[in-house]
């Protein structure tokens, strides 16, 4: 894909690595009282045309309340749920890959669950 559109708007990704916190998600007894840790990646594609950014900080604020507040129980809600929340709030994008991993779930293992969307 070029990285110039034929409107003039410029083809940026937002690439957001490792994004740490602690929260309720899951549907083990443990999972729903003890807060784990997960990280999560996003990769953010969206035309950026006359300074109509999109701010990364915010992005990540975003992710965070709604993974701390919804207290999800299945990885697939959240991803979701995210996702539907940043296509609403950032309309100029125009694909999203969202991951969380539970990096402590599974003793030998990490797991994750991502979704991609193409808009």
């Amino acid at each position: 894909m070029s990285n110039i559109c034929s409107d003039d708007s410029i083809y940026m990704t937002i690439h957001i690595s490792e994004l740490k916190l602690s929260t309720i998600i899951g549907i083990l007894d443990f999972e729903r009282i003890t807060p784990q840790d997960v990280i999560v990646d996003a990769t953010i594609d969206y035309y950026y045309k006359d300074s109509d950014f999109i701010n990364y900080a915010e992005v990540i604020n975003l992710i965070e309340k709604q993974l701390i507040k919804n207290k999800y129980q299945l990885l697939e809600d959240a991803l979701k749920h995210i996702t539907s929340k940043l296509l609403k709030t950032y309309t100029q994008i125009k694909k999203i890959n969202l991951k969380i991993t539970k990096p402590n779930i599974i003793s030998n293992a990490q797991v994750s669950l991502s979704l991609k969307k193409n808009i």
